[in-house]
């Protein structure tokens, strides 16, 4: 406004403007050369406490911002933070210079950012700090890492570990994810402690944490922290009125011995961890040569397992349970075999483990099934159209409602679904992942029979089998090898076949290879069904097609056949199952 407008403005119109500034929604203040306000809107009073509504601010960083922008004679904008206890507000300010009747002024305009400021610390908290545990994110560490590496000190060295929780996804399955993640919370506090402030402990993906130890003297040094640590961690955590006992497998790599980049680092101290995860797990182990060739080898079978899979190169072998006394087939087993680059069959303790870590178990357990459903007209003439159809099914596969309804309607969709029998190992039932009581069901209704597998060498206790709902169950080979030389396997043998003949579940013996273990079997027991090599090795579809027996009484030679001659070549350790 110039002088000859003001001075002829109207009282009226004066009230007008005072009315309009004291309601703008943005704070405005009006301040002299020496800070003291002359102007204050509604909006500016409440956001500097002046209303009365909270405690006033202190004014004096305002009052600096206003000498500040007066000496330069330009406009400067600031971000202003007030406290209030623990709350906090954030304002945008711009302070702007004016003269005014020959008086050097300042006008400040204020805009309440907290909420934006508010998101975007979330955003940053999100992309650099893990939300659970609140520590620093993979890129932080890496940053971190990097930082050091360009440093290029003369002499420095570090250690970068990798940690992995052992058997989490069981602890997950069988407590509930809520206590699982609070275990990773505890874990981390103790995993935290004693570190340095150039050290750093970072959660890079789900019981995966990175370590970063900077600097070092020695691997010595190195492994008695790491030894600390893990010590640590073997005492009890108690959450949820649970005792919950969580071991870690570490894996260490040493700048600049084991890498001189950050991934190449990282990569290498998660393949000393892998080695200890193979070798017993709850311990360290510090990066080698060797390990890099394992896993190279690894790899080579990964990428083997993938194109097989790609190309349909499994293949299927049956191998038939038998009727102790009468030696009739019952039912069969189907095994599923990988079939190299060189046409040599792979025994399946080569490739399932992996096939299950990297997705593929899904993939494959559908293949059998399709390989069952092409020759089952090959199958009912050689083991009879009354035989079941057994297919394993992985205690990861059992746990997901997803898979299982898909692998349900695959069965029904063969027509035949009351022929297969699904076997999963004993820890799918004693979980807490709603085996019994979300995916069992499916299969009753279609008719389809349920296997315990492996019993014995899981979870297992007599008590969690009283609660199992299932059709048969399948002791393992362990209590079965050489059972008429074992007192204590005999009396667990006699115990889990009365109960399992209590709740209704027909028992098979698994692994029966011997003469003297058939007949403890048929004296000393009431078990009727038996498989092993003692009866029949697994035998493949090709060999199926060339000789197929057309009556019962055939079919019952090809399960006593191999006593003798089908035996020779085949030893325990190539007696692999799955």
């Amino acid at each position: 406004m110039n002088d000859s407008k003001y001075s002829g403005a109207t009282e009226a119109e004066l009230g007008f403007l005072k009315e309009i500034i004291r309601m703008l929604p943005a704070g405005l203040t009006v301040q002299d050369e020496r800070g003291d306000l002359l102007l204050v809107n509604d909006a500016a009073a409440a956001q500097l406490g002046m209303d009365g509504s909270r405690p006033t601010h202190d004014l004096a960083q305002r009052r600096d911002a206003c000498q500040q922008a007066l000496r330069a004679g330009q406009a400067i904008v600031t971000e202003e933070t007030l406290h209030d206890g623990a709350a906090r507000q954030v304002l945008l300010t711009t302070h702007r210079p004016v003269r005014v009747a020959g008086c050097a002024l300042l006008i400040s305009t204020s805009a309440d950012i907290t909420e934006q400021k508010n998101f975007e610390d979330q955003l940053f908290r999100s992309a650099y700090f893990d939300e659970l545990t609140g520590l620093p994110s993979r890129r932080v560490i890496e940053h971190r890492t990097n930082s050091i590496l360009a440093r290029e000190k003369a002499g420095e060295r570090f250690a970068v570990a990798f940690l992995d929780v052992d058997n989490f996804k069981h602890i997950n399955d069988y407590y509930g994810h809520a206590v699982g993640d609070a275990l990773l919370v505890e874990l981390s506090k103790r995993l935290g402690r004693d570190l340095r402030e150039s050290d750093m402990l970072s959660r890079i993906s789900g019981d995966e944490f990175l370590l970063l130890l900077s600097p070092i003297e020695s691997e010595q040094e190195v492994a008695e922290f790491m030894q600390s640590a893990l010590k640590r961690l073997t005492a009890p955590f108690f959450i949820d009125n649970s005792e919950i006992f969580a071991s870690t497998s570490v894996g260490v790599s040493l700048y600049p011995d084991h890498g001189r980049s950050f991934e190449m680092l990282r990569q290498n101290a998660d393949i000393a961890m892998y080695r200890i995860k193979n070798n017993g797990k709850g311990s360290a182990a510090f990066f080698d040569s060797s390990m890099e060739r394992e896993a190279l080898a690894r790899m080579k079978i990964e990428q083997s397992l993938r194109l097989a899979i790609l190309e349909k190169r499994f293949c299927c072998a049956f191998q038939s349970k038998v009727d102790i006394r009468t030696q009739a087939v019952r039912g069969i087993e189907a095994l599923v075999r990988l079939r190299d680059d060189e046409g040599v069959i792979q025994a399946p303790g080569s490739f399932i483990n992996l096939a299950s870590e990297l997705g593929l178990i899904d993939e494959l357990t559908h293949l059998v099934l399709a390989e069952i459903v092409k020759s089952i007209d090959l199958i009912n003439d050689t083991f009879g159209a009354e035989a079941t159809i057994s297919i394993n099914v992985a205690a990861k596969q059992a746990g997901n409602p997803e898979f299982m309804r898909t692998f349900a309607r695959a069965l029904e969709e063969t027509g035949f679904p009351k022929r297969f029998m699904i076997e999963v190992t004993e820890d799918a039932f004693v979980t807490k992942n709603h085996f019994q009581a979300e995916v069992l069901p499916m299969f009753r209704k279609l008719g389809v029979g349920i296997s315990i597998d492996d019993f014995g060498t899981g979870y297992s206790s007599l008590s969690a089998l009283a609660d199992i709902t299932a059709d048969e169950i399948k002791i393992d080979r362990s209590f079965i090898t050489d059972i008429h030389k074992r007192p204590r396997s005999q009396g667990i043998l006699r115990a889990i076949e009365s109960l399992s003949e209590a709740l209704g579940m027909t028992v098979i013996a698994e692994g029966l290879e011997s003469y003297e273990e058939l007949a403890y079997l048929q004296a000393a027991t009431k078990i009727r069904y038996a498989q092993g090599y003692y009866f029949a090795r697994p035998i493949f579809l090709e060999e199926l097609k060339l000789a197929t027996p057309a009556s019962s009484e055939a079919r019952v030679s090809v399960a006593s056949r191999p006593m003798q001659q089908n035996r020779q070549g085949y030893s325990r350790a190539s007696g692999y199952r799955r």
